[in-house]
């Protein structure tokens, strides 16, 4: 009769704290706390997938049953060991949290629970994938769990502590488990492949332990379905095939096309790798994790382990950054982690795959584009290497920055957009530009009049109509200018006392003065309301109620109507029509 075949993650499981990889802290932990009697009541074994929390869990409970154990060790040998390790002792429960979460399920553990234990000194509750308990679960849970029977302890593993309520998390004693290490994964697969009697490139087991990715139960499966499919002596290349992936070498010209800017290399190299059985999922994932050592190694982290490629090829990389800033590897980082996502949601890998590609190739050096921004704000780079910048080269690099005779620039209103240089000649730099500039009104003690004519004709929207209300203005101090509003027009004084009103307003004065001015407004009592018919502009005038054609007799009906005032635009003036008074004034507009 043939025995069943037993997967290599399951006859290769931990039977003893010091063989579970990667976790010897903890392991360290359980032992001294059995030894020394301060074993806790509830424990929470946190951590990703296949790390060993289960089997954490199982050793800790036959080292607390096992009648043979010396220094916390469970013999292994003895009938309550291999009842526990084969999840059949009628003490150690192993309940599955997914499949037995209702508050149904964890009445009928409380009621187990004040069951004495039946052969062993302590009973021991392991509850996988806890989190996945409903929330009226846990509250059944609670009080047991604070306050347990003598000789009942719990295990609780979860790789989603965070859906764990803080009542469970309180109670319990928690460990973290971390990812296994690379070079971990590498020995133990080697003694796994010894005792199979396999021979197995060392290249290959590094593979298998990076696409692990720190998963010692995912490594053993991928080791198992790898001896599955190759022979008796397994190469590198049967462990691409296997996973669809592509070879160091391969993987290294696809990146060096891009760090080239050749995006038509790109595409023929990715063309080829899928023509060799390459999947472009895996082949995507090996592209994201190169970039990510790229970052790596230009931050100079050189002791953190690379992720797509074997440690010999650490000096290419180190070559490859050289060519790209860091900056710029981070750019192309974000563009592939984005289109992997992308890719995720979607039938169209490939053009996904391709597009992300070629934006990577069309990356330009951000790295000295950050220092031509740097020195426009220093005020050290000119207007033609800002030209330069947008031109695109073939090697991607910024040109050095070159000076050239500045001449006077136009200046812009304050509401305008920066003004683009018209010709290669006006290249001044902004520090330069500034100096150069001629003030359009001297500031002396005579200028305030004819600052105010020049707001009222520079600001065109609602801050130019509170300027129409101003009756004078007046200099009171050094660069200290006053405006005065009459007293019924309070409104509009607090208006242009706006902190974003008055910004503008003094920002135009410093342009037109060439120098800071302060601005004060204030009331004038006792001072005559402004005459809106001599005074006003056109556009101040937009805003009444104005029609064309004062002489329609359907326009005056409705004036007498509403009570409208009508303004009629002439050749050379403007005739007010009261229309709720039987009197008309007339009066020349005067510019």
């Amino acid at each position: 009769m043939d025995v069943p075949y037993t997967a290599l993650a399951r006859r290769f499981r931990p039977q003893t704290f010091s063989e579970v990889v990667g976790q010897g802290r903890i392991a360290t932990t359980l032992r001294n706390a059995i030894l020394d009697g301060r074993v806790a009541h509830a424990y929470l074994f946190t951590g990703a997938r296949g790390v060993g929390k289960t089997s954490m869990a199982r050793i800790f409970a036959k080292a607390l049953n096992c009648p043979n154990a010396v220094d916390a060790v469970p013999c292994n040998t003895c009938e309550i060991c291999r009842s526990i390790a084969a999840g059949q002792d009628v003490d150690v429960s192993e309940i599955d949290g997914a499949s037995n979460r209702g508050i149904d399920d964890i009445r009928a553990l409380r009621a187990n629970v004040n069951v004495r234990s039946m052969r062993s000194k302590y009973k021991v509750y392991i509850v996988d994938e806890v989190h996945m308990l409903t929330k009226e679960a846990f509250n059944a849970l609670l009080k047991t769990l604070e306050e347990p029977p003598p000789g009942v302890k719990f295990v609780f593993c979860t790789t989603e502590p965070n859906k764990v309520p803080d009542t469970i998390l309180s109670r319990c004693q928690r460990f973290d488990f971390g990812t296994v290490a690379t070079d971990e994964i590498v020995g133990r697969l080697s003694q796994i492949a010894e005792a199979e009697g396999f021979q197995v490139e060392p290249a290959a087991l590094a593979l298998v332990a990076r696409r692990a990715a720190g998963s010692m139960r995912d490594s053993q499966s991928l080791f198992d379905q790898l001896l599955s499919f190759g022979s008796q002596s397994i190469t590198a290349a049967d462990v691409h095939r296997l996973l669809g992936t592509a070879p160091d070498d391969r993987l290294v010209s696809l990146i060096q096309s891009l760090l080239d800017r050749e995006p038509q290399a790109a595409l023929s190299q990715l063309d080829a790798a899928l023509s060799e059985g390459v999947q472009l999922e895996p082949l995507m994932d090996q592209v994201v994790a190169y970039f990510r050592d790229l970052m790596v190694t230009s931050t100079g982290a050189s002791d953190l382990p690379l992720l797509s490629v074997g440690d010999d090829q650490r000096e290419v990389l180190q070559t490859q950054t050289g060519n790209w800033g860091l900056s710029t590897i981070v750019a192309a980082l974000e563009i592939l982690a984005e289109t992997k996502q992308k890719m995720q949601r979607t039938t169209l890998g490939r053009a996904l795959a391709e597009l992300g590609l070629v934006r990577v190739a069309l990356l330009r050096d951000l790295d000295s584009l950050t220092q031509l921004i740097a020195g426009l704000k220093s005020g050290t780079v000119v207007g033609t290497a800002v030209r330069s910048a947008a031109s695109v080269s073939s090697t991607g690099r910024l040109p050095a920055p070159a000076s050239v005779p500045a001449t006077p620039q136009k200046k812009s209103s304050p509401n305008s957009l920066a003004a683009v240089p018209e010709t290669d000649s006006q290249t001044i730099s902004r520090p330069e530009a500034e100096e150069h500039a001629v003030p359009e009104i001297a500031w002396n003690s005579e200028c305030a009049p004819q600052i105010l004519a020049a707001l009222r004709q520079r600001f065109n929207d609602i801050t130019g109509t509170y300027l129409q209300q101003i009756t004078s203005s007046a200099i009171f101090g050094p660069n200290q200018l006053e405006f005065l509003f009459p007293s019924s027009y309070d409104i509009s004084r607090r208006a242009c006392e706006r902190p974003e009103v008055l910004a503008r307003i003094e920002s135009a004065i410093q342009e037109l003065t060439g120098q800071p001015i302060r601005v004060r407004f204030r009331l004038c009592e006792n001072s005559p309301p402004v005459s809106v018919a001599r005074s006003a502009s056109p556009q101040s005038m937009a805003r009444h109620r104005t029609v064309e054609t004062p002489a329609d007799e359907l326009v005056a009906e409705v004036g007498r109507v509403f009570g409208i005032e009508t303004w009629t635009r002439q050749a050379l003036g403007i005739t007010r029509v009261v229309t709720d008074a039987t009197e008309e004034e007339t009066g020349a507009d005067e510019d």
